[in-house]
C-alpha cells in the first residue's frame, strides 16, 4: 500500500473532511472483537518521533475516538480486523501547540486598512479562516492571549462543539490594561473589559474573566505592541503581584507580556506560569526564571511578519528598523536564555494573515541554539505542560488525545520539516488536513487487517 506524494498540506471544510477522510475499506473480513475493530483505526508511518528525541520506526499508532489506545511498530501491532491507513512515506509527530495567538485579529491582506467585523459573531465568522490556516501548520492546539467581546470564547466554544473547524483553543477573553487616566466621573468603570486603575480593580478584572469563561488571564505589564518595541513597565510590581494572587485564588494561571526587563523580572517573581516577548533580561533574571520554573514565551517571528509587511501595515522605515533591532535583542535574549536552561515554549503572537506561519518561531529556536528536537519540545511536551495537559497532550502515547501530524521529512535532523512540510493532520482523532481517500484523486490507501 502506498500514499501519493503530496508537495504541501490543504485544509477541507469540516463536512468534507469528515466524509473524505475515513478511506474506505478495500477488503474487509470479520474482526476477532466486533466492538473494538469496527471503532479503531490503525495509522502506519515510516517512523514516530518523540519530543524526547525517540524514534519508533515503521510506527503503528491506535486511534478510537478521539484518543491513542497503542503505540506499536511494525504489521504485529495491528490487531486483526482494524482498519489500516497507511502513511509510511512521512513520519509522524505529536500536534503541534501554539501558545501565544489572537485568533480574533482579523484582517483582509487586499485591504488591510479597510474595515474590520466589530460584532462578536461577525468576527468569529472571519477568524474562522485564521483557524483553518492555523491547522494547516500542523498546530491543533492554541493559548489565546487576548480578545473583545469575548469572541475568543465564542470561537473556542464554537470548535468545541463541532460547528467550526479550528485547533483545540486555551483563552484568556480581555487582557487586563493600565489606564494612565482616569475616567470621567459617572463613566462605567472599565475593569470588566480589562481596563484597569488600580489594586481593586485588578481584582474586578480578574473576577469578570474567569465568570466569563476564560482559562488564563492575560495582563499587559509593558508597553509594546506591534510595531510598537518600547519596554516601559505599566503595572507596578505590586500590581502584578495582585494579579497573579487574583488569577491564582481562582484557579486561573496567567501570562504576563512584558517587552522589557524590569517588566519580565516583576512578572516572573509575582508567580505568573509564563511571561511573553520579553527581552533585555541579564544572566542573573534568567537564573531566576530556571529556577522558578517560569516559562519564558519569546516570540521572535512576530516582529519579522511586522517587519516583512511594514508596506501593508503602514509602518515607516525607522519603525522597521526598531522592528529588526528589537528581534535580534529577542533572539539573543532567547539564546542565553536556553543556555541557563529556561524552559521555553513556542508562541507565534500570530495576528492577521500571520495565521498559516505559526510554526516559523521554530526556527528562531534553533538559530537560538536549540537541535532541531528540543525546538519540537517548545511546541509540544513543554507547552503541554505549561497548558496544565501534560498527560492529554504534546505526545502520541496511550491516553493521549488523537492529535497526530505527518511530516515529510526528518525533523530531528532539519526543523524546516516541521515548518514547511506538513502533510497531514489529525486532531482529536479527526483528520483536518491532508490527502483524503477519493475516486481518482490523492488517495491514502486503507484495508483491514488479516
Amino acid at each position: 500500500m502506498s500514499i501519493r506524494s503530496v508537495p504541501r498540506a490543504f485544509a477541507y471544510p469540516l463536512a468534507l473532511i469528515t466524509a473524505l477522510s475515513m478511506p474506505a475499506v478495500l477488503t474487509a473480513q470479520p474482526p476477532s472483537s466486533a466492538t473494538t475493530a469496527a471503532t479503531m483505526v490503525a495509522y502506519r508511518f515510516k517512523a514516530l518521533v518523540d519530543p524526547s528525541g525517540r524514534t519508533t520506526a515503521d510506527a503503528v499508532v491506535l486511534v478510537q475516538g478521539d484518543t491513542i489506545v497503542r503505540v506499536g511498530s511494525g504489521v504485529r501491532a495491528i490487531p486483526r480486523g482494524v482498519t489500516v491507513v497507511d502513511l509510511r512515506p512521512y513520519t509522524a509527530i505529536p500536534g503541534l501547540i501554539d501558545v501565544h495567538t489572537h485568533m480574533t485579529y482579523w484582517r483582509d491582506k487586499a485591504n488591510p486598512t479597510g474595515p474590520v467585523p466589530r460584532s462578536r459573531d461577525s468576527v468569529v465568522a472571519a477568524a474562522a479562516w485564521n483557524a483553518r490556516r492555523t491547522l494547516e501548520t500542523g498546530v491543533t492546539t492554541v493559548r489565546d492571549l487576548g480578545a473583545s467581546n469575548y469572541a475568543d470564547i465564542a470561537m473556542r466554544d464554537s470548535i468545541n462543539k463541532g460547528v467550526m473547524a479550528g485547533p483545540r483553543m486555551f483563552v484568556s477573553g480581555y487582557g487586563l490594561s493600565k489606564l494612565t487616566t482616569a475616567p470621567r466621573a459617572g463613566t462605567p468603570s472599565g475593569a470588566p473589559r480589562g481596563r484597569v486603575m488600580d489594586t481593586s480593580e485588578i481584582r474586578t478584572a480578574v473576577a469578570a474573566q474567569v465568570e466569563a469563561g476564560a482559562d488564563w488571564i492575560k495582563m499587559y505589564g509593558s508597553t509594546g505592541s506591534f510595531q510598537n518595541v518600547t519596554s516601559v513597565q505599566t503595572f507596578t510590581d505590586l500590581e502584578m503581584q495582585v494579579a497573579a494572587d487574583a488569577a491564582h485564588k481562582a484557579g486561573k494561571p496567567i501570562a504576563i507580556h512584558s517587552y522589557g526587563d524590569s517588566g519580565g523580572r516583576a512578572a516572573m517573581r509575582a508567580g505568573a506560569e509564563s511571561v511573553e516577548h520579553p527581552g533585555y533580561l541579564d544572566d542573573v533574571t534568567l537564573k531566576e526564571f530556571a529556577r522558578r520554573g517560569t516559562v519564558y514565551v519569546p516570540t521572535v517571528d512576530h516582529n519579522r511578519f511586522y517587519a516583512e509587511n511594514a508596506a501593508l501595515l503602514g509602518y515607516d522605515l525607522r519603525q522597521v528598523a526598531e522592528l529588526d533591532s528589537f528581534r535580534l535583542l529577542n533572539l539573543a535574549t532567547a539564546t542565553r536564555a536556553h543556555a541557563a536552561g529556561v524552559k521555553m515554549a513556542m508562541g507565534s503572537d500570530a495576528v492577521y494573515w500571520m495565521f498559516g506561519e505559526n510554526t516559523r518561531e521554530l526556527g528562531f529556536m534553533v538559530k537560538a541554539g536549540m537541535t532541531p528536537v528540543q525546538a519540537l519540545a517548545t511546541a509540544t511536551t513543554n507547552a503541554a505542560a505549561l497548558l496544565r495537559m501534560p498527560t492529554k497532550l504534546g505526545r502520541v502515547a496511550p491516553g493521549f488525545f488523537a492529535d497526530i501530524v505527518a511530516v515529510e521529512g526528518d525533523p530531528t535532523k532539519d526543523i524546516d520539516v516541521v515548518i514547511r512540510h506538513v502533510v497531514w493532520v489529525m486532531k482529536g482523532g479527526k483528520v483536518v488536513v491532508g490527502p483524503a481517500s477519493t475516486s481518482g484523486g490523492l488517495g491514502v490507501h486503507s484495508k483491514s487487517a488479516p
